[in-house]
């Protein structure tokens, strides 16, 4: 056996003894079945062969049991020994006795030890990466930070302290990230796919849980556990409504997440790419949780249908867009908050008497009056303050028909006035 080859073995040891997070059985198991698959495919088994692996020293012993049989009864020089050579190795020998001689495995020569080195070097790469699957399963929903190695039209490559490889899908980035090759990225674990045993971690940065960790690593109070984030809606990059509470009567859970100046949400805005946090006190009353996630538009009166998780919001008309916002986002993350289905409406101050709708049934035609019953509209007010849009959007009426029920409602008032 040359010096090269041995030299090889030497380092396949080293390799394992570098495997800190693999426990000494599980080393010692993995390298004995390498050496006995190997002995298996030479001799055809291994029950006979005693392995010891010494990996603190990066070596090993492997003994051969053989029973002592007759000069002219040998059949299987792996199992049997004849008592002539039995006597070589100690005179005491008889036949029916068994002989343990140490093996030299560099003796079986090159095609072995290359076999074992592929088998180990296989069994370093199977441990390896179930460390990488079992690590990360345990991390999901908490953040790592990692180096972008590489950018991708759908994803990026970032490698961890480690060498680990870690995936962040452009699906899960913040519209507006921007990173070049070699920064630092943080992101919060999503999922770790471990597909025909190649694990893949998944990172996010639009996920609400992103968020959360951040507050907990900027509000001392949450990661304490004196303050609690009950929920989280998000548009990534654009806005967010954080619902928070605290166990502590002393402690104002908006004044500790925002901080002095705005100081802790200043860092998790930045980190965001400039995304406008809203922090509102979380409570259970259901109606109040509404009006306090619809900030900052002031609500005249809600009404609450528990059943089909929807509620009607009455605002004072120069109220209105503040409570839908820009781009309705503001009414979209409150809906998103609080699970109900919110529609806003004018709440028109007007002494002039209100007219139930079934009085217009000469004029309008009574599924049409029905239709508009049905979104809870059964007064002519009540559908005026309704903007226009809603109302084809809620009734599934035609545009031409909302626009003639509106015509004729709208004509009534006037003529009383």
């Amino acid at each position: 056996m040359s010096k090269k080859e041995t030299i090889n073995l030497i380092d396949t040891f080293s390799e394992f003894k570098e495997l800190k997070s693999i426990d000494r059985s599980t080393l010692i198991s993995v390298m004995e079945e390498s050496f006995r698959n190997v002995i298996t495919k030479m001799f055809g088994s291994d029950e006979n062969y005693d392995v010891i692996i010494n990996p603190d020293k990066g070596d090993f012993e492997i003994y051969r049991n053989r029973t002592v049989v007759e000069d002219d009864e040998l059949e299987d020089p792996n199992l049997e020994i004849t008592i002539s050579d039995a006597k070589k190795i100690d005179t005491d020998y008889e036949v029916g006795e068994e002989v343990t001689d140490t093996v030299d495995f560099l003796g079986f020569g090159r095609r072995a030890i290359l076999t074992l080195r592929q088998t180990l070097s296989s069994k370093i790469l199977e441990l390896q990466k179930d460390n990488v699957f079992s690590k990360y399963s345990e991390k999901v929903g908490q953040i790592v930070s990692a180096e972008l190695y590489q950018i991708w039209k759908k994803e990026m490559l970032l490698i961890d302290d480690e060498g680990n490889e870690l995936y962040l899908p452009k699906s899960e980035q913040i519209p507006t990230d921007f990173y070049r090759k070699g920064d630092t990225v943080r992101a919060v674990v999503a999922m770790v796919d471990n597909k025909n045993n190649n694990p893949k971690i998944i990172l996010s940065r639009i996920s609400p849980v992103f968020l959360e960790r951040l507050f907990e690593l900027e509000v001392p109070e949450i990661n304490e556990g004196l303050i609690i984030v009950k929920k989280i809606a998000r548009i990534p990059g654009e806005r967010a409504k954080v619902a928070v509470e605290s166990y502590d009567d002393r402690i104002d859970p908006v004044g500790a997440c925002v901080g002095v100046k705005g100081s802790r949400i200043h860092g998790i805005v930045r980190e965001l790419r400039n995304e406008n946090i809203d922090v509102i006190n979380y409570t259970n009353n259901i109606s109040l949780f509404i009006s306090r996630s619809l900030s900052p538009a002031k609500i005249s009166s809600i009404r609450l249908n528990e059943a089909e998780k929807k509620a009607e919001i009455y605002l004072k008309p120069d109220e209105v867009s503040q409570a839908i916002g820009k781009g309705g986002l503001n009414i979209k993350l409150a809906s998103m908050l609080t699970g109900y289905t919110l529609d806003v409406f004018r709440d028109i101050e007007d002494e002039t008497e209100d007219i139930y709708l079934d009085e217009f049934n000469d004029e309008i035609d009574q599924w049409v009056i029905d239709a508009f019953k049905a979104i809870g509209c059964d007064t002519a007010k009540s559908i005026l303050a309704v903007p226009r849009a809603d109302l084809i959007r809620r009734t599934d009426l035609e545009e031409e028909t909302i626009d003639e029920v509106l015509e004729i409602l709208r004509a009534e008032f006037e003529e009383e006035e």
